[in-house]
């Protein structure tokens, strides 16, 4: 039986939970539940802290998780990412109080309070700086103002936080993060984890695209199928009206409305657009 660890809270809780039901499997109804076995799929779901997870993974007590990158690479664990699955966002980036410091290389020397201690030691290393990283659990913002470090690295969204307290951004992101499955590393790929992870990649492009489908004159198909291209081909039937054929085709969601626009204005009709709820490409 495949065992996968689910964040229990947080912002990476619910969107985790409703993945995975759109990938076709049970969870659980009562999130006080710290298990959940779906028997159809031969799978358990174990719901633990999302900073837990890539540990629990990474030592093989489970076989898969879903958690932040930021928390995978704070880690330090034998587990790897395996799949981006592109919900909760997180820009990690030092920041100082404004006109302090003017360059990252600046940091070397000084205090720089994290709640992710491991992110920004692996930064550093990378830029070869040397620096005293505190850990702290949160409200970070708050270490220079009392004393306790020089800069900080934290999660920076719009900004306001930082500037509430008198700080300001310094270089470029730290880490751009997102929610990701994890394995242990050199784990398998195939059996029970390929088809989690194709069942995920499924509900992912159907996130992505949407089924356009539409009327066009015979002798405008090669037109109106360049701007439907589809993920092979577009899919063309007869029509009962002579010299007409329907046409059906997967195209990008964001990009729809300009699509259809243009196969108006080529001669389509009967242009239609449905969701697509599960797929496999």
């Amino acid at each position: 039986m495949l065992r996968i660890a689910v964040p229990n809270k947080g912002t990476l809780s619910r969107p985790a939970v409703d993945m995975l039901r759109e990938a076709g499997y049970s969870q659980r109804v009562d999130d006080r539940d710290l298990l959940c076995r779906d028997t159809d799929n031969d799978v358990e779901f174990f719901y633990l802290r999302p900073r837990d997870i890539a540990t629990y993974v990474g030592s093989g007590d489970l076989d898969l998780g879903i958690t932040g990158r930021d928390l995978l690479v704070d880690s330090g664990s034998e587990a790897e990412e395996i799949l981006d699955l592109g919900f909760a966002p997180a820009t990690f980036r030092f920041a100082a109080p404004v006109d302090s410091l003017h360059e990252v290389t600046e940091l070397a020397g000084r205090r720089i309070a994290t709640a992710y201690p491991g992110v920004v030691n692996r930064h550093l290393t990378e830029m070869g700086l040397s620096a005293q990283v505190v850990r702290l659990d949160g409200a970070v913002e708050n270490a220079v103002r009392l004393g306790v470090a020089d800069a900080i690295a934290d999660v920076v969204e719009t900004g306001k936080t930082l500037r509430q307290a008198g700080l300001a951004p310094l270089g470029k992101p730290i880490l751009e993060s997102t929610a990701v499955l994890v394995r242990r590393i050199g784990g398998p790929g195939d059996g029970p984890t390929g088809q989690l992870l194709r069942r995920l990649q499924g509900v992912l492009a159907a996130r992505r695209y949407v089924m356009l489908a539409y009327d066009v004159r015979v002798e405008l198909l090669e037109a109106a199928s360049a701007l439907t291209p589809g993920i092979e081909s577009p899919t063309v039937s007869p029509l009962h009206r002579q010299g007409w054929v329907a046409v059906q085709a997967m195209v990008a969601r964001t990009g729809v409305h300009r699509i259809m626009d243009e196969l108006y204005d080529l001669g389509a009709r009967a242009i239609l657009v449905t969701d697509v709820h599960a797929c496999r490409i």
